[in-house]
């Protein structure tokens, strides 16, 4: 018997992507309200009973209504939004990292959650990069981490689409100059036992292209104190691809890529347009000289996805299918 999967905020733009994957696979039976009906709250409450498994793409406020109207049935749900990101009774969506309350794979967790929130785009980069260094103890839990990062303009939904649409001159858009986020707290929380110290210093911004992200958190090891090298931080990363990270074996990371540093390139590249992609690569930067040093001064870790791939939609289906205990990367695009 298929699954039946009905996708709350299916008008948006990352409910469409899913529904456009979705709607091809026989292991589904989607569930659609026609646009009479899909902001009516009791159609809604049907069909997030009918559901085997519902995902959520709307606004923080308009997830947690939905949660409600789930409430009394047996559905699960994975939230796309960031609302329950760090709430309890839910179980963040990142299978590739450790699940810091149970100390468990986080993968194996999802596995039988009944309430999974999937990740945002800029803490999927920027997890994956810290959080087995700081497990292993190659960088502080306590340092002032700063985040810098550019998104394709898809990640702000359709107005941002919208209004990119109407500005065409307009080549860089920096935002959150107020230094709140919505994704600081997940990035704080789930970056290491008992969370990062400090909330990072984040400085998103938008460039003129649909899809793509690239997030970069620079580092000073020498100002930081610290015992490791950019050596030591690049054969942390590639532990995702030789099966350990810590005390955890895994399978090698299907999603995740870490270049060999002879094949890293001179630039790293955002296209204005370009296919979907669900995986993510992950690189350490130094110069030659400092690639062994202790003390180097310029480290950049850097992780380049699509923010609507392994940031939004494919991560959402990298869930679905680990919640329904199908091959993780069924349908996924790589």
């Amino acid at each position: 018997m298929a699954i039946r999967v009905f996708i709350d905020g299916a008008a948006g733009t990352t409910g469409l992507e899913i529904h456009e994957r979705l709607a091809t696979r026989d292991e589904f039976d989607l569930i659609v309200l026609d646009d009479a009906r899909r902001k009516d709250e009791a159609a809604r409450r049907e069909a997030l009973h009918e559901a085997d498994v519902a995902i959520l793409c709307l606004p923080d406020a308009a997830a947690r209504e939905a949660v409600k109207l789930a409430e009394g049935s047996n559905t699960r749900i994975i939230d796309a939004s960031s609302a329950h990101r760090v709430a309890d009774g839910w179980t963040y969506g990142l299978p590739e990292i450790v699940d810091l309350k149970s100390d468990e794979w986080a993968r194996s967790v999802i596995a039988n959650a009944p309430y999974v929130a999937n990740p945002g785009c800029y803490p999927t980069g920027f997890l994956l990069l810290m959080q087995p260094l700081i497990r292993n103890e190659e960088l502080p839990a306590d340092w002032p981490y700063t985040v810098h990062a550019v998104s394709g303009f898809s990640g702000g939904g359709n107005a941002l689409i919208e209004r990119f649409g109407n500005e065409p001159d307009i080549a860089f858009r920096s935002y959150a100059l107020g230094t709140a986020h919505k994704h600081l707290p997940e990035m704080q929380k789930h970056a290491a036992p008992g969370g990062l110290k400090h909330a990072p210093v984040f400085s998103p911004a938008v460039v003129p292209a649909h899809r793509g992200m690239i997030v970069e958190v620079p580092l000073n090891l020498a100002a930081m104190g610290a015992s490791t090298s950019p050596r030591a931080l690049y054969e942390g990363l590639q532990t995702y691809t030789d099966g350990v990270v810590g005390d955890f074996p895994i399978a090698v990371e299907p999603l995740i890529s870490v270049p060999r540093r002879e094949d890293y390139p001179s630039e790293l590249l955002l296209h204005a347009r370009q296919d979907a992609w669900d995986g993510i690569e992950l690189f350490v930067f130094a110069s030659e000289e400092d690639w062994e040093n202790p003390k180097a001064s310029s480290v950049r870790l850097i992780a380049r996805l699509d923010n609507l791939g392994k940031g939004a939609s494919g991560a959402a289906i990298q869930n679905l299918n680990i919640m329904c205990g199908l091959p993780e990367t069924t349908g996924l695009c790589l």
